[in-house]
């Protein structure tokens, strides 16, 4: 019975192919927004997840506020030297290190780059910032202490193509600020914009090129004892930087964030990304369904002549309104699978293209088998709803007016 109702249903479609198709359009255009924007998003996510999962749930960053540029730069009042010591002494913080984050200028075979530098720190201190910005040297080495007038460089500046015109090497020389540091090392790739495109340098070095206070630091990294409650440490933190700054609650100057905490924000930004692209899709599908609705109501005017004559020969309302029912689902079945197919292509595309023109392995796409079977299955039930309305007209046709009707 469902083979005849399908072959049925298969059949009108084809004798309408060019409404159908029309019809079929906004279920497309839905479907491919929905799978292909999602599932970079999806992408996104699982790798900005796994970022902070490098980063380890151990460490929590305080920077200043206020200013404007890269986090914790260009401040009214930057984190000094004492604050960094005043937070090592809080119950539950293993070690805290101040850090500097500049705008710098590289130059390298007659050609110039703006960019980030940031300080590296002595002894202990230089393994918790390796650990937690997941450091690891693709040619060369790390930068150790006393690198007085070296450094090592981010991904992006040992790439072929460079900027340069001229691949970067370790030995090569570079001139940060106009002063000449040797290239000991160049980082592996993480796809993270902070890392890959940075300058690390030892702080004195820094300091010295940037005519910089020595008590300044834009950032503090703190990690905590492993047994240690890391809110409870953020709070005790942040009670103290208080104290030190003279500010009251909710008049702060600076912000003590967790890696779940700026994960938990990053995810938030990405679903109302993903919101918006829902409200677009959803009324492109629901102006496709009203398409269906439009085509089953011309199609029951169509073939009125024809469902006068099932009736007469004994065909129940039940089996008219199966008949157009599954007609309308099939419609929007269909639509769905292209859509599908177009969305994970485009995702795959977009995705593709992203990484090429920005260098970072953050763009990818996660297209997942429940995002498929769910959008088209969604579809077969979008159009099944709004086949239901002509659906029953059909069914409840008069025989006699229906085989007087005349095409």
């Amino acid at each position: 019975m469902l083979k005849d109702y399908s072959r049925f249903a298969i059949n009108g479609i084809k004798n309408r192919k060019l409404r159908s198709w029309l019809t079929m359009i906004g279920i497309i255009i839905g479907i491919t927004a929905v799978v292909s924007l999602i599932g970079i998003g999806q992408g996104l996510k699982v790798a900005i997840s796994s970022q902070f999962g490098d980063i380890g749930t151990d460490k929590l960053t305080v920077m200043a506020s206020g200013g404007m540029g890269p986090p914790g730069t260009g401040v009214v009042t930057p984190l000094t030297k004492d604050n960094a010591k005043k937070i090592e002494q809080v119950n539950g913080v293993k070690t805290a290190i101040g850090r500097l984050t500049r705008s710098i200028k590289l130059e390298y075979n007659d050609h110039i780059s703006f960019g980030m530098a940031a300080s590296m720190a002595e002894g202990d201190g230089r393994k918790l910032i390796e650990s937690a910005m997941n450091l690891e040297a693709e040619k060369g080495r790390l930068l150790r202490d006393g690198d007085t007038k070296k450094t090592v460089l981010g991904n992006n500046f040992g790439e072929k193509d460079s900027q340069f015109e001229k691949q970067i090497s370790v030995g090569s020389n570079v001139l940060i600020q106009d002063e000449k540091f040797e290239v000991v090392g160049i980082l592996e790739e993480t796809g993270s914009f902070a890392v890959d495109g940075i300058v690390f340098m030892e702080e004195d070095d820094l300091r010295k090129i940037l005519d910089t206070s020595d008590d300044e630091y834009d950032i503090i990294v703190a990690q905590v004892h492993p047994n240690a409650d890391i809110k409870a440490v953020q709070e005790n933190i942040e009670k103290v930087m208080r104290k030190e700054r003279d500010v009251k609650v909710g008049e702060e100057d600076f912000t003590v964030q967790t890696p779940q905490a700026v994960l938990a924000q990053v995810n938030s930004t990405l679903f109302a990304v993903q919101l918006f692209v829902y409200i677009i899709a959803a009324i492109s599908i629901i102006v496709g369904g009203i398409g269906i609705m439009n085509t089953m109501f011309t199609s029951v005017l169509e073939r009125t002549k024809e469902i006068g004559i099932m009736k007469s020969i004994g065909a129940k309302n039940s089996t008219i309104f199966s008949l157009f029912f599954i007609e309308s689902g099939l419609i929007g079945s269909i639509g769905g699978i292209i859509g599908a197919a177009v969305g994970i292509s485009m995702a795959m595309g977009l995705a593709f293209a992203g990484r090429m023109a920005l260098g970072s392995e953050l763009i990818r796409a996660e297209i997942s088998i429940w995002l498929v079977l769910g959008s088209i299955f969604g579809s077969f039930l979008l159009g099944s709803i709004f086949g239901v309305i002509p659906a029953i007209r059909a069914s409840k046709l008069n025989p006699v007016d229906a085989l007087r009707h005349t095409k």
